[in-house]
This record gives structure tokens, C-alpha cells and sequence, in this order.
């Protein structure tokens, strides 16, 4: 009986110790197996992160792309502009109704300048020295007489053209060096000097004209165009109190379909089945108020051209508050080829 006693009470100890021992090697198995996976999933950590910083590493080097802040800053500095021109419009809206000078304007130093009246353009091309000199002796003065021009009447005139499509050749080098002997020329260096390029000639001239000159208007004029500067100075002065203006003579005209004619328009489908285009200034001579050229400058990238500059300037004001102004002084005489027209 003893004995049997001892037997069985050494055995349940014995299996009391199994399950300890046993408990403590899963505890320190599932220790083990916890560190394991911890430090793995560190190391994944470390090779994740180091991965991303190689790839804006090479990113950073190759600069391929603008970044969703660069694009940003963009947009907001274009709605700055366009906030600028509204404000600029809102200025010429209270000049109309008299509580700002038409006249003056504050340059910030305590005094005051007249704006120009006007910057004309005079848009030529290569080939066409007798028409400039022709031009100069009839009614646009020289040397001193310029710069006294602007002073007085408020006029500013230059020849624009551009660049020859070989940059450098003989044909930029006359113009180069005619202007060192006038210095009356606007060269647009970006500009390629060509008869299918003119509608984009014209926006650029207009582009330059308004970041140079502060003038109350901007006006385009062909180089075989005879301009009578005091009447047309008078005439623009009428207009002074209009913010949103756009003089010439108006007209429409047919949109000639077919690619042989000598005025084709390859987008003649988008003027409808009448195939007539909307009202806009004929090309010989035209001008447009200040707020109408900031427009133009801050919308460039927007605006498109079709194959004929007038037309293309016309269809920038679609759509816009915009007075349209057709003045029998801008008419020409006569639409034969290669005559004169009178602004008088």
C-alpha cells in the first residue's frame, strides 16, 4: 500500500514538471519566432525607404518634369494676371466715369506723366526699303523729329519686323543695319519673317508694344498706308473715355474654301454654311484700346490665329465686352492691289 502510494504521487510530479518545461519552451519558442519577424519587417522598413530616397534622388537629377508645386505656382501667377488685368479694366471703367484721370498717371514718385496716345506699328517686311523711305518722307519724321513726336503728341512709330528663317543672313543684316541708321524699327527676334506667319507677327507686335510703351492705344498699320498723324490722333482721342475699344473699318467678307484661292482659309468649316466672317477691322490700318492689348498679352498662349491677321485679331474680341467702332477715316480709297489707302 505504501509503496503504491509513493508510486503514483512521484508520477504526478513528474507530469507536472513536462508541463512547465513545455510552457517555457513555447514561450521562448514564440519569443524567438516575434524577434524574428520584428526584425525582418525593420529590414523591410530600411530597404523600402532606402528605395525611395534612390528614386528622388534620380528623379532630382533627371528634372524631367515639373513638379505639382512648380505647376502650382504657374497657375496661381497666371490668375494673378488675369486678377491685374481686371483690375486694370476697372480702372479704365472709373476713368469713364471720372474719378481717375485719363491723362495722368502716378508713377509713384510723386509726380505725374502723360500716357502715350498711341504706338503704331508699322508692319513690313523684307524687300520693302522704298516703301519705308517712301513712308519716312511722306509722313513719319526722323532722327529728332521722332523722339519729339513722342514727347509732344504723345505718337510713338516703329517698322515691325522679324527674324529671317536663316537668323543671321544677308536679309537680317540689312535690316540691322538700317536700324543702326533710323532706329526706328521693333526686330521680334522670335518671330520668323514670313506671309503665312503674319496673324502671329501681329499678336506678337501687339505682345511688345503693350509690355514697352503704357499708351491708351495700340494701332497696326501696313507699310503701304499713308497715315495722316494729326487726324488720326484726333480720332483717337474721341475714344479715350471707351475702356474696351476696337477701331477700324468693319467689315466681313467671304471665307474662301477652296486652297488655290489666293485667300484661303484652311478653317474655313468653323464659319458655318453662310461661309462669311464675323465683323472685324480691315488689315490696312486698326487700333485697340490698352486693355484690349494687356488681353492679348496675357492670353497669348490661348489665342489662335487663322490665315489672315485682321481676322485673326477679330476673333480674339469674340465673346468679349468689347466696343466695336467703324470709323469711315480708316477706310481705304481704293482695294486694288497695291494701292494706297488714306487714314485722313
Amino acid at each position: 500500500m505504501h509503496t503504491r502510494g509513493g508510486s503514483s504521487s512521484r508520477g504526478q510530479s513528474g507530469l507536472g514538471f513536462g508541463s512547465r518545461v513545455s510552457s517555457l519552451l513555447l514561450a521562448m519558442f514564440a519569443t524567438m519566432a516575434t524577434i524574428y519577424v520584428a526584425g525582418r519587417l525593420w529590414q523591410d522598413a530600411e530597404t523600402r525607404l532606402h528605395l525611395v530616397e534612390e528614386l528622388d534622388e534620380r528623379i532630382g537629377q533627371g528634372k524631367s518634369a515639373v513638379s505639382v508645386d512648380d505647376t502650382l505656382k504657374i497657375i496661381a501667377c497666371r490668375e494673378q494676371q488675369k486678377r491685374l488685368s481686371a483690375v486694370e479694366m476697372e480702372l479704365a471703367a472709373a476713368r469713364q466715369a471720372g474719378f481717375v484721370s485719363n491723362k495722368l498717371v502716378d508713377k509713384g514718385d510723386g509726380h505725374s506723366k502723360k500716357r502715350i496716345l498711341v504706338v503704331i506699328g508699322i508692319i513690313t517686311t523684307f524687300g520693302r526699303k522704298k516703301n519705308r523711305d517712301a513712308i519716312r518722307k511722306a509722313w513719319m519724321p526722323t532722327g529728332a523729329a521722332l523722339k519729339k513726336m513722342e514727347d509732344e503728341k504723345g505718337i510713338v512709330l516703329r517698322f515691325v519686323i522679324g527674324r529671317s528663317a536663316n537668323r543671321g543672313d544677308s536679309l537680317d543684316r540689312e535690316i540691322d543695319n538700317e536700324n543702326r541708321q533710323t532706329n526706328d524699327f521693333i526686330v521680334l527676334d522670335g518671330q520668323v519673317e514670313a506671309t503665312e506667319e503674319q496673324p502671329k507677327k501681329s499678336k506678337l507686335f501687339f505682345i511688345h508694344a503693350v509690355e514697352t510703351w503704357d499708351a491708351e492705344f495700340y494701332a497696326k498699320v501696313n507699310d503701304d498706308v499713308y497715315v495722316n498723324i494729326d487726324a488720326l490722333g484726333a480720332t483717337l482721342s474721341t475714344h479715350l473715355d471707351k475702356p474696351r475699344t476696337y477701331i477700324g473699318c468693319m467689315k466681313s467678307g467671304e471665307v474662301f474654301s477652296e486652297p488655290t484661292h489666293k485667300w484661303y482659309e484652311p478653317d474655313w468649316w468653323k464659319f458655318g454654311d453662310a461661309k462669311s466672317y464675323f465683323r472685324h477691322a480691315s488689315g490696312e490700318i486698326y487700333a485697340i484700346s490698352r486693355a484690349l492689348a494687356q488681353f492679348i498679352s496675357i492670353n497669348r498662349s490661348l489665342l489662335r490665329t487663322y490665315a489672315h491677321d485682321d481676322v485673326s485679331t477679330g476673333s480674339w474680341f469674340i465673346g468679349l465686352d468689347v466696343q466695336h467702332i467703324d470709323e469711315s477715316k480708316f477706310c481705304c480709297s481704293s482695294w486694288a492691289t497695291g494701292s494706297i489707302c488714306a487714314a485722313v
